[in-house]
């Protein structure tokens, strides 16, 4: 039987089916992963920067197409107001708030330092513009500020429901802009947080997952032939090998 399994004709068979099974399992697998990637986040455009008053209100929660926007905002710094962000990456976010000059301002994340007592921390002083992407308020941290003190001029969440009530006076526009470059530059810098473009919501294609499982049907099948032409060809071999050894002989 060994000689039959490894004759030249056989071997062309093992190798055929080979090929399929792993051709087969290689396409499914790429559908499969068409399958998968569909259903995460897109990017999608990315508009120039816009002045932040065109996308943010006072009151008015942000909408969805606003949220990672590029902005541009001028105005100068509140020192007297900046709060610390604890928990972010191992370190701190500098939050300040940026009056505008129309009565209103704009919580700003000028950037991240190791710990409070950084020199970046320092507040510039003048008119400044800063440039980032518009972030939407998060949620609350009333919950873990219960369960954690946290020491004087920090906060666990940049929220305007939260800041509303800390930076008494201040006419605040909903969300938060995190700063990429400002200018004129501080003289000691934070260290940029990054804020990854604007997405959009991918829609699943099951026509991929149904092409994934096409593929592993036919490697299946592809195994199926390859035993049926083996078995074929083992039973006629011993056929042959019957017929030439003739008829027994009868029993005296």
């Amino acid at each position: 039987m060994l000689r039959i399994l490894f004759s030249p004709r056989v071997l062309v068979l093992h190798l055929l089916a080979i090929g399929a099974l792993v051709v087969c399992g290689l396409l499914g697998r790429w559908q499969l992963g068409v399958f998968e990637d569909s259903g995460k986040p897109q990017a999608t455009r990315d508009p120039a920067p816009v002045a932040v008053g065109t996308l943010t209100q006072p009151g008015r929660h942000l909408t969805s197409d606003a949220v990672s926007r590029q902005v541009t905002a001028e105005g100068t710094y509140d020192g007297s107001k900046q709060l610390l962000v604890a928990e972010r990456d191992g370190g701190l976010w500098l939050l300040t708030p940026l009056d505008l000059g129309d009565g209103t301002s704009i919580p700003v994340v000028r950037g991240w330092v190791p710990q409070a007592g950084d020199p970046a921390v320092a507040v510039p002083a003048g008119k400044v513009t800063v440039t980032g992407r518009l972030q939407p308020s998060e949620a609350t941290d009333s919950v873990q500020r219960r369960i954690r003190q946290l020491p004087q001029g920090q906060v666990l969440t940049v929220s305007s429901a939260e800041l509303v009530n800390l930076w008494r006076g201040a006419k605040l526009r909903d969300g938060f802009v995190v700063a990429g470059a400002q200018s004129p530059a501080p003289a000691v810098a934070a260290k940029p947080v990054s804020v990854p473009p604007p997405t959009v919501s991918g829609a699943i294609t099951w026509r991929n997952l149904a092409y994934a499982a096409q593929w592993w049907i036919f490697g299946l099948f592809a195994v199926f032939m390859w035993w049926h032409f083996v078995r074929d060809i083992l039973r006629g071999r011993t056929e042959e090998r019957e017929q030439k050894a003739g008829p027994e002989p009868a029993a005296a």
